[in-house]
């Protein structure tokens, strides 16, 4: 979300734009994620679950969205609560549309000489482009931009994300719960029926996900094991009215999933032309990614009428 608002800012300003993803297609943490069971095709919006509107700029954004079919809002999670249509990545699809994004190129550096920057991939660098945009999570981001700008370095390592494991489990009937949602208890910190948000279709699908403090405990252990565990945790819920078959059952774990913020915004080093956007420099709320990106396209698209200073 922080990437592609980054590079639309750009694009208005008539800055051209190529975006490097390590994923197979658009999502991110507004991931969604298909499964074929024996119940039929089921959905999991696996990541973010919604988003809220406050700001006056995202509200016109998302006013975009709608009017293009790509967001509904979802009352049942709130007055302000909006999703992706058909899917949680539909905005983050629909977005991408509109730039050169190089999908399956893992990022593992960047590099800067006197013609410019060049990114590390795996199948070998590219470039050179006149600035650098790093849109990842701050731990991610820190090992990046510490080769470059050590005070950008620090602001990174001292937003530290929470994980957060996720399981997606479907069934063969409808689970026997009088919500469609439910927000903490015990181990979780949030339990939806996927398969009842608008616009989604196939069978009974939930999307369970763990505290912070519980998923960092157990980080590290197999989702085989995370996964029997969260529907445990699921089949609590019910009361005792217990859980009917499962058709399919994947735990996934966000490593670097929700973050406090540093209130930086944006981070941009006008003298070698690199920058840093995201929901950790913000707070954790899409909306907040989407600014960071904004700000910081606003100020690189200034700048980039400055001749590239020579590196040292």
């Amino acid at each position: 979300m922080a990437g592609l608002a980054c590079a639309d800012r750009l694009a208005e300003d008539g800055v051209a734009v190529r975006l490097f993803d390590k994923g197979r297609g658009p999502g991110g943490r507004m991931s969604t994620r298909r499964v074929e069971t024996s119940a039929g095709t089921a959905s999991f919006d696996h990541g973010a679950q919604y988003f809220t509107v406050r700001d006056p700029l995202f509200r016109d954004q998302v006013d975009a969205w709608a009017a293009a079919g790509v967001v509904v809002p979802w009352p049942e999670a709130g007055a302000d609560a909006w999703i992706g249509n058909p899917a949680m990545n539909a905005p983050i699809r629909h977005m991408a549309t509109a730039h050169q994004v190089d999908f399956q190129h893992h990022v593992h550096g960047l590099q800067r000489d006197s013609a410019g920057w060049w990114v590390r991939l795996d199948t070998g660098m590219e470039g050179p482009f006149d600035a650098a945009i790093v849109a990842l999570p701050s731990e991610q981001a820190a090992s990046i931009l510490g080769l470059h700008d050590l005070a950008m370095a620090r602001v990174a390592m001292t937003a530290r994300s929470q994980p957060c494991w996720t399981a997606m489990i479907a069934f063969d009937e409808p689970v026997d719960l009088p919500v469609d949602h439910v927000s903490g208890g015990g181990i979780l910190s949030w339990a939806a029926r996927n398969s009842a948000k608008p616009g989604r279709d196939g069978p009974e699908a939930w999307v369970v996900q763990a505290n912070g403090a519980w998923s960092a405990a157990r980080l590290e252990e197999s989702p085989h094991v995370i996964g029997p565990l969260l529907l445990d945790a699921l089949g609590q819920m019910t009361g005792g009215a217990g859980l009917p078959p499962v058709a399919h059952l994947t735990a996934h774990r966000w490593r670097f999933a929700m973050t406090r913020g540093t209130d930086n915004g944006a981070l941009w080093n006008d003298h070698i032309r690199l920058g840093a956007c995201g929901d950790w420099l913000l707070g954790p709320r899409v909306e907040l990614a989407w600014l960071s990106g904004r700000m910081l396209g606003a100020r690189v698209a200034q700048d980039m009428t400055l001749p590239l200073a020579e590196s040292g």
